[in-house]
């Protein structure tokens, strides 16, 4: 397998939780409020999987591979792309995990909620199209054999090491952590 089977198989799981949000974004629309564990989940689920998950092989990986090697002018355009794109996604995610913290003392804040729902599911899908289709399978000829099995270890590492990482988290944000 390519390295770039494991992120195109990740972007299926993203794309079907923009399909959720984008149901709840209806409901949410309907009733004119939300339930905050289904944003909770939503921050988590883009924080945790598709941020850092995911965004971090690329970019800790892929594209840390990348930047070794010359690129053509159209790889390095997508590339400076994906990394912006990817710093625009985590700060919606933000955004939209301070809007629904607002909610409560600023019904107004709702708006904000849904605009950020709105914002990411109109995000996602170009951007796995731009990826799945102009990037991650050419780029891939710029590594061996060898760099690629490399690639799909370093993968598979970062991968075994996330349940650690979300969970020492975790711990650490309990206010009893720091006494």
């Amino acid at each position: 397998m390519l390295p770039a089977g494991p992120l195109m198989i990740e972007h299926r799981l993203i794309e079907k939780m923009i399909g959720i949000m984008k149901s709840g974004l209806g409901e949410i629309e309907a009733k004119k409020t939300f339930n905050p564990s289904f944003i909770e989940k939503a921050v988590d689920f883009f924080r945790t999987y598709a941020d850092r998950t995911h965004h971090g092989k690329e970019e800790n990986i892929l594209f840390k591979a990348l930047a070794e090697k010359k690129l053509n002018a159209e790889h390095k355009t997508i590339l400076d792309e994906l990394i912006r794109e990817h710093i625009f996604a985590r700060q919606k995610v933000k955004d939209l995990q301070e809007a629904a913290q607002r909610f409560s003392k600023q019904p107004g804040a709702l708006k904000d909620v849904t605009d950020n729902i709105r914002t990411l599911t109109a995000f996602y899908p170009p951007h796995i199209q731009k990826e799945d289709k102009r990037f991650f399978l050419p780029v891939m000829n710029y590594f061996s054999d060898a760099e690629k099995n490399k690639m799909l270890e370093d993968f598979k590492e970062f991968d075994r090491n996330m349940i650690h990482e979300k969970y020492a988290q975790v711990v650490e944000n309990f206010p009893e952590a720091a006494s």
